[in-house]
């Protein structure tokens, strides 16, 4: 798989439209095959079957868990090489091998004629932001029972997006921060629903400096959402939340310019298109999976 450019470009359209499906896996997998199922790129979310009797899963070296019925997901960085390695130990100690081709994608890059403006580095502002990038951190490493990332995903707010994932700026040849989520427009106080099954992993007490009221919610074996600027947060920490519930709302705290959803994920340290666990995508990719909730 090597699509590149405009012509990536235009495959994703389709796919985010509903027009590409995923190849379905089988309910029963074979003893020497992985079955995968989902868009191979960067920021690309994967279902997958492990070979029978398999004992050990992992990709690129990192393990990989996965459940009785062999289901296991895995995703892509947005800055992910373009070949991968999926792994499967059998209980007789073979070793089952997939190499994976990691399609790059066409990025929203938008050039700057002008200087990259300094971020604040000041030895206040870090003694703030250290123990919140702390408190992140810890957050992430949390690994609950949640089975949302067997669910098909549903938007965490309907509207307009406003901010696409892995959109950049380059400031007169210097790169800045790509977007590493999705915003959604939308009006302070406006509801805001957990878009799967997940445990509350983080719920701040008070705004943090770039987050503002800032919520995380582990949908198991990875998987979690971040969900930013928040006017207010429903839930608290160690919650059990089901799909659609209200866990907050629409707000502009933080380091934000007006009132919107920023709505980030991550599996484990890829980050990936929030939108590829949505929509049309996201049915397809459940339709395969038994007891995932539609």
């Amino acid at each position: 798989m090597s699509i590149r450019g405009g012509r990536w470009f235009a495959t994703a359209l389709l796919m985010l439209a509903g027009t590409t499906a995923f190849a379905a896996p089988p309910s029963v997998g074979t003893a020497g095959e992985f079955a995968l199922s989902g868009p191979m790129t960067q920021g690309g979310v994967l279902l997958g079957v492990a070979p029978l009797n398999a004992v050990d899963l992992r990709l690129d070296g990192q393990p990989v868990p996965f459940d009785r019925d062999r289901r296991f997901l895995i995703a892509f960085d947005r800055d992910a090489r373009t070949q991968a390695l999926l792994t499967a130990r059998l209980a007789d100690g073979r070793l089952i091998e997939q190499k994976l081709a990691v399609a790059p994608r066409a990025w929203r890059i938008e050039h700057i004629d002008a200087p990259m403006r300094l971020t604040r580095d000041s030895q206040a502002f870090m003694a703030l932001r250290k123990p919140e990038l702390e408190r992140i951190a810890a957050a992430r490493t949390v690994r609950g029972d949640s089975g949302g990332w067997r669910q098909r995903f549903i938007r965490p707010r309907p509207g307009r997006i406003s901010g696409v994932f892995g959109a950049q700026r380059i400031y007169q040849g210097t790169p800045g921060a790509y977007h590493s989520g999705v915003d959604i427009a939308g009006a302070t106080g406006a509801v805001v629903v957990a878009p799967a099954d997940g445990v509350v992993i983080l719920a701040a007490d008070r705004p943090f400096t770039l987050e503002g009221n800032l919520l995380m919610l582990d949908h198991g074996h990875g998987l979690n959402s971040a969900f930013l600027h928040l006017s207010r947060i429903n839930v608290k920490l160690g919650d059990h939340i089901v799909r659609g519930q209200p866990i907050g709302a629409v707000g502009s705290t933080g380091r934000a310019t007006g009132p919107h959803l920023h709505w980030a994920v991550k599996w484990n340290e890829a980050r990936v298109d929030p939108l590829f666990l949505t929509d049309q995508l996201g049915a397809t990719l459940c339709s395969t999976a038994p007891r995932c909730a539609q």
